[in-house]
């Protein structure tokens, strides 16, 4: 099994997080893993993205062309991704940010406003968190239960105060995925 995740957004949507966190878990549950961050040419308004590679046998290259999922959480991110994920593959897309609608029939596309989620939460900065348990769900390779004890192992000491907001942004996108 490998499964190659791309997390695309501004920076300071919390692409880069979203896939450490996915990294982390998955060397938390004993798999093989590769995390490759992107930033574009500012910090914060640029572009970031990561590459994450998930697999239980060893990885040959973080480089990945068609991965088997992508979270988009902008109308960029959408744009430049959509042709790329794999047939068969899953794109999670905040729609509270895109304002079009996904044209492939070839792959699985799950619509999540996650911003406007993130918003009712109480920070826009849990929108990230929203997109991976909406991921979790049609992906199958890590549980939303192992990416929060994960994420109560490995969040940085300066955002600890929003591990509940978290934890709970985690929830309402698994939920949107199951209901």
């Amino acid at each position: 099994m490998q499964t190659e995740i791309i997390i695309s957004g501004f920076g300071g949507q919390g692409a880069l997080f979203a896939g450490q966190l996915l990294s982390h878990t998955a060397l938390d549950n004993d798999l093989h893993v590769t995390w490759f961050p992107s930033y574009g040419p500012e910090m914060r308004g640029g572009t970031a993205h990561c590459t994450v590679i998930i697999s239980d046998d060893e990885i040959g290259s973080p480089i990945v062309n068609n991965p088997t999922a992508a979270i988009v959480m902008n109308l960029p991110s959408l744009d430049k991704y959509e042709p790329l994920v794999k047939e068969g593959g899953v794109l999670v897309v905040n729609t509270s940010l895109v304002d079009r609608t996904p044209t492939r029939d070839d792959i699985e596309i799950v619509l999540a406003p996650a911003t406007n989620i993130a918003e009712e939460l109480g920070d826009k900065r849990l929108a990230n968190l929203v997109l991976v348990g909406a991921l979790l769900e049609h992906l199958g390779v890590l549980s939303v239960s192992d990416v929060k004890a994960s994420l109560k192992t490995h969040i940085p000491e300066h955002r600890r105060s929003m591990l509940k907001g978290n934890l709970k942004a985690l929830e309402r996108g698994a939920d949107l995925s199951s209901g």
